[in-house]
């Protein structure tokens, strides 16, 4: 977060390098909620991430954006906010290795989840069966059922597990809900 793209500021290449050092078997997925995502894709290609995503509506050339982040050694994911269509991520959706769908409108923790934004998931699904589909906001052991049946794959859960006094407990039944439904989803394509 920029303080552009969205209003918050976070963390950026060097917070990322050191915790690469301290978890070198860790995936490390950089989701970055910025004007102009192309200026940090070596940042963060140095720094150590593994898959780097953007926000369509932040890139003037998301085609670039995506060929340079590969070129960069990097798995490419990109997102979309809740107001934006869903059709032109499924237009790129061949190029990318994550598709996000925001569940929240981005730069804020502590939002409620946008269950309207499962019509976006369940489109992408359809259309690909194999692809991560991330969802991002409000995710919480009572949300993530409306995510995973929808077809989500990737569970991006902030104040849910951070906020907990057991969040080793809210993460393993966040995966067990999500592995539920990749089986079933496997099963049914």
């Amino acid at each position: 977060m920029d303080g552009h793209f969205v209003p918050n500021l976070t963390f950026g290449a060097p917070v990322v390098q050191s915790l690469r050092d301290k978890f070198p078997g860790v995936i490390f997925e950089v989701h970055m909620m910025v004007s102009n995502p192309e200026q940090w894709i070596d940042d963060m290609s140095k720094a150590g991430a593994d898959v780097y995503t953007f926000h369509l509506e932040a890139s003037e050339n998301p085609t670039q954006t995506i060929e340079k982040i590969r070129s960069k050694g990097m798995l490419a994911g990109c997102g979309i906010k809740p107001k934006t269509a869903v059709e032109p991520l499924d237009d790129l959706a061949p190029s990318l290795d994550v598709l996000l769908v925001m569940t929240v409108e981005p730069g804020f923790g502590g939002q409620s989840f946008m269950s309207d934004m499962m019509s976006k998931v369940r489109y992408l699904r359809e259309r690909h069966p194999d692809a991560n589909i991330e969802v991002d906001g409000g995710l919480s052991p009572k949300t993530i059922e409306t995510a995973a049946e929808a077809g989500a794959n990737f569970i991006v859960s902030g104040s849910a597990v951070v906020k907990s006094s057991d969040p080793k407990s809210v993460i393993s039944e966040l995966r067990g809900v999500v592995n539920k439904y990749r089986k079933v989803n496997q099963a049914e394509s």
